[in-house]
Parts: C-alpha cells; structure tokens; sequence
C-alpha cells in the first residue's frame, strides 16, 4: 500500500529546539511495493548533539571597522528569531515579558477644581473694626463672626473692659490716669485672647474706637498685641446716622451728642491713611457684614500699608 507523503512538519509547539537535549524523531521512509519497509542503515553510535535541521543558513557578523554604521537586519515577527527559529520567554534574544500582571488602563478625566468661594471662605485671619460710638460695629463684628462657616470668635474691648466691677474708671466720668491703665490692661488682655484663637485655628474679630491721631497707643498697640497679620477696617458712617444709633442704646454704653459728634470728627482721620473705610449709613446688618467680608478678602489678597 503506498502511502503518501506530506509536507514538512511545524515548529514543535513543545518548545523543542535543535541542541535542547532530546534527538530528533527521524522520519519515517515511505513503504514500497509489496508492503514490506525497506531495510534501514545501521545505526550510528551517538555522537553529540544531532545537527540541526537544514533551513537558511546564517553567516557571522561580519567585523565592523570604528565608527561604521551596523549592517541592517530586517525585522522579524514576534515570537520567532532569524531564520524562522521559535523563540520562547526566557531564551537569549526573546521579548521581555511582563511579570506583574500590570494592565494599562486608559487616563481618567480629572474634574475641574470648584471655583473658590467668595469672600474669606475659610481663612483664618484676625480682623480689626474701627468706628466712633453708634457706627455699629459691635453688632456688625458679631453676626460677621456668626455667619463665617469655620470657628470665629468676637472680642469686643467694651466687654472686657467691664469685667472690672469693683473700682470701674468710667471714661464717662472723666478720662483719667486710672480709666487710660484700665483701657490698656483690657487692650492687652484682648491681644492674649487673639492670640490665643489664632494659635488654635480660630479665627477672631475685635472691634474698637481707634483714632488715627494716636498711632502709637491705637493702631500700633493692636499691631503689637495681636500681631503683623491683623487686618483693621474702618466703620464710618454718616455723622446723622451715628447720633441716631447713639440715641438708641442705654447705659454708659450711651454717649453725649457733643461727645459723639467729637470722636466722629476724629475718626475722618482714617480716610487717606490707606484703611478700607465702609460707609454703612445705608446698609442693615447683614448687608455690612457681607461687604466686611468682601473687603477682608482683597485685604488678604492685597494687604493695606499700615
């Protein structure tokens, strides 16, 4: 029976090579006529490593003299070397292989950062309110610190100069070497509670009746006190409002018409000395304390020359 004989067979998928140390499996000779095989040479004793089989032979590299370009090879499919030779991971010559498992995934789209809240949003800052008796800068400076969104304190010199009950030197009665001792003790005495906010992330709001004609023991006191990062803002409305406002409040915490419509005179000192000033004649409070808040944020931005 004739039986027909193919074509060479495929690499070995087994990752056999020639040389790898298993002889190759000679091929089986076709039968002749009468069925019979036909005789075989003997065998040859086992030399060493069986040759390998014929295929396109590869020349050496030829020496290159310095400096000469190498001679082009062309490219080959991945997976197999020159001369149709397979090649497997972990043989000289094959490709690297990844070991980690790593699996590149496509870029994710950042989202935009939200546009910054308007105002001081959470700054910690300490502030400074200035303004004459009615201004309304006590009542300001609370519902400011209120309606802020991180822990703000108010400290008003007014009520800290009250904690003396016994031997109180009302400046109403008269001002005096014991009413100016007791307003510096309270002014320190607010610079320490400052202080001590800010050390601690809150931020503070102190309000005053500072004139512009006594730098050393008004702005630069609280300057001195609190610290070079304190931003003062000046409460000036009209001096009709003021007297109105004035009118309306009891206690010692009540000024003379004469007395207020001096201190007002005193503090239009402010305007040209480089302080924000807000005109609050015709805003409510809420209203004040929001343009307060617009004005420290540019004072944050652009600190004023003080």
């Amino acid at each position: 029976m004739q039986h027909d004989v193919g074509a060479p067979l495929p690499p070995d998928p087994s990752g056999w090579t020639p040389g790898a140390g298993r002889p190759p499996v000679p091929p089986v000779p076709p039968t002749p006529q009468g069925g019979r095989p036909a005789p075989q040479p003997p065998a040859q004793p086992h030399a060493g490593p069986p040759a390998p089989p014929p295929g396109p032979s590869i020349p050496p590299p030829v020496p290159q003299a310095p400096g000469a370009a190498a001679p082009y090879s062309p490219p080959h499919a991945p997976g197999w070397g020159p001369g149709g030779v397979p090649v497997h991971p972990g043989q000289p010559g094959s490709p690297p292989r990844d070991v980690t498992g790593q699996v590149p995934l496509p870029p994710v789209p950042v989202p935009a950062a939200p546009p910054a809240e308007p105002g001081t949003g959470t700054a910690t800052l300490a502030v400074l309110l200035i303004g004459p008796a009615g201004a309304g800068k006590t009542t300001v400076a609370r519902h400011w610190a209120q309606s802020r969104r991180v822990p703000t304190a108010h400290i008003s010199l007014d009520d800290v100069r009250e904690w003396v009950c016994s031997g109180f030197a009302d400046p109403q009665s008269g001002w005096n070497e014991h009413s100016e001792a007791q307003y510096r003790l309270a002014r320190r005495t607010c610079g320490f509670a400052a202080r001590n906010f800010l050390a601690n992330g809150i931020s503070c709001i102190l309000d005053d009746a500072v004139f512009p004609d006594r730098p050393v023991v008004g702005l630069g006191g609280w300057k001195r006190h609190v610290g070079p990062g304190l931003l003062p803002v000046v409460l000036l409305p009209g001096l009709e409002i003021v007297l109105e406002r004035n009118a309306e409040r009891s206690g010692n915490r009540r000024l003379s018409d004469e007395e207020v419509a001096s201190i007002h005179g005193r503090m239009a000192g402010w305007y040209g000395s480089g302080l924000p000033i807000i005109d609050n004649s015709t805003y409510d409070v809420e209203t004040t304390a929001r343009v307060l808040d617009e004005v420290l944020a540019r004072s944050i931005a652009s600190p004023p020359a003080w």
